[in-house]
């Protein structure tokens, strides 16, 4: 067997799990196929992974046939196997790993123990379980799963903010240029100070080559953004991400930025979006039933100037409430000229089960219903604002169109 051989046949068995050891030995393998990091990656993988019974030694409180990999309870054996998976994959496998740990084995006790999540690599997977966790975290783990937290809140911000600023202020101040500068504007101190020089002593005329204004940049809000998130479970990612926008959104003077969440109530998180993205995501409650039509007529309220609001429904349209209610609010909406845009998933990991029909029936009213990528969202916004047609930047920017 030749040595490009022996590593097909080790990554095979990495794959397939133990179950595997003996039929791929007959490939001609003496001995243990898996050797020094490769047996160690292969425990850390065979804890998740391997079946060996109903439950292993890794389930909480399981009875099944334990094996070596195994965790169990055990603190001390949880950390070594945190540290194994983040000497052995990269970043994005660990996230998958972890996330795994707790779905496939109700591993919540990385979440429980300080200590231990402490290690636990931050992403926003990790912080979606934290959010449909929370009320159940003990108090000496809080202040550790608030910085796990803001460690992604403080990511995404770094990665999103500068573009989403950048395509806000390019849209409105596009929006602001004149050919002819305000007669009100006029800064006459300064104009007739930076000019005493052309002052005609014949004629007794102060003849200007520079006139001065003052800088007309408005201090009002000049648009309204409404983001109203749909909090279902299935929406976990999204309902992140568009908080963590909606609290770039709220730190820009121009805009007069809404934050609502809602599941068959309405939370109201605009304050807690301009103060502090953490506790705004600890204030959301992930799962339970939908009515969308209650937030979007508890979002009326914030439409002053229709042609000046863009309001952006975050959610997969599976309407619990009332539907037919809910499809004429958003028809009137756009009838007044509010820039309305439903995204069904805000998220990296692609568009989400939705329903179709409630999709067809806004697309028909001039409403794009779609899937973006956060990275994607800065050129939406520009679009929006400076009036673009809705459903050509849907085509550009939904997920799936590069």
């Amino acid at each position: 067997m030749t040595s490009v051989n022996k590593e097909q046949v080790k990554r095979w068995r990495l794959v397939l799990g133990a179950a595997s050891e003996e039929k791929l030995q007959s490939y001609g393998s003496n001995g243990s196929i898996l050797v020094n990091d490769a047996a160690l990656m292969d425990e850390a993988l065979a804890a998740i992974y391997d079946n060996t019974g109903s439950s292993t030694d890794l389930d909480a409180g399981g009875s099944g046939r334990s094996r070596s990999a195994g965790l169990g309870a055990s603190s001390p054996k949880l950390a070594k196997w945190l540290g194994d998976i983040r000497t052995f994959f990269p970043a994005d496998v660990v996230s998958v790993i972890q996330a795994d740990a707790i779905e496939r084995k109700g591993l919540t006790q990385l979440l429980f123990e300080p200590e231990l999540l402490a290690q636990v690599k931050p992403d926003i997977q990790m912080v979606a379980t934290l959010m449909a966790l929370k009320g159940k975290i003990p108090e000496k783990t809080k202040e550790t799963a608030r910085q796990l937290v803001k460690a992604v809140v403080d990511e995404i911000i770094k990665r999103l903010s500068q573009n989403i600023q950048r395509a806000v202020t390019g849209a409105l101040n596009r929006r602001r240029h004149s050919p002819l500068p305000s007669f009100t504007g006029l800064d006459w101190n300064r104009t007739i100070q930076k000019n005493l020089k052309h002052y005609d002593m014949e004629r007794k005329l102060l003849i200007p080559e520079k006139v001065y204004f003052f800088d007309r940049a408005r201090k009002s809000k000049e648009w309204t953004v409404i983001l109203d998130i749909d909090q279902s479970g299935s929406m976990a990612n999204s309902v992140i991400y568009a908080s963590i926008i909606g609290s770039i959104f709220a730190s820009m003077p121009a805009l007069d930025t809404r934050v609502v969440a809602f599941d068959t109530e309405v939370v109201d998180l605009s304050e807690q979006c301009a103060e502090d993205p953490v506790d705004m995501l600890f204030g959301i409650q992930l799962g339970g039933g939908t009515d969308i039509n209650k937030s979007v007529a508890y979002c009326e309220q914030f439409v002053t100037e229709p042609k000046k609001t863009l309001f952006i429904l975050v959610t997969d349209l599976y309407e619990g409430g009332n539907r037919s209610e809910l499809l004429r609010r958003l028809d009137d909406l756009q009838q007044a000229g509010v820039k309305t845009i439903c995204l069904l998933a805000l998220s990296d990991q692609g568009v989400p089960d939705y329903d179709e029909s409630v999709a067809k029936r806004l697309a028909q009213f001039g409403i794009p219903c779609f899937g973006c990528s956060p990275d994607r969202l800065p050129e939406l916004i520009e679009g929006a604002l400076k009036g673009m047609d809705l459903q050509m930047l849907a085509g550009r920017v939904q997920t799936g169109s590069d």
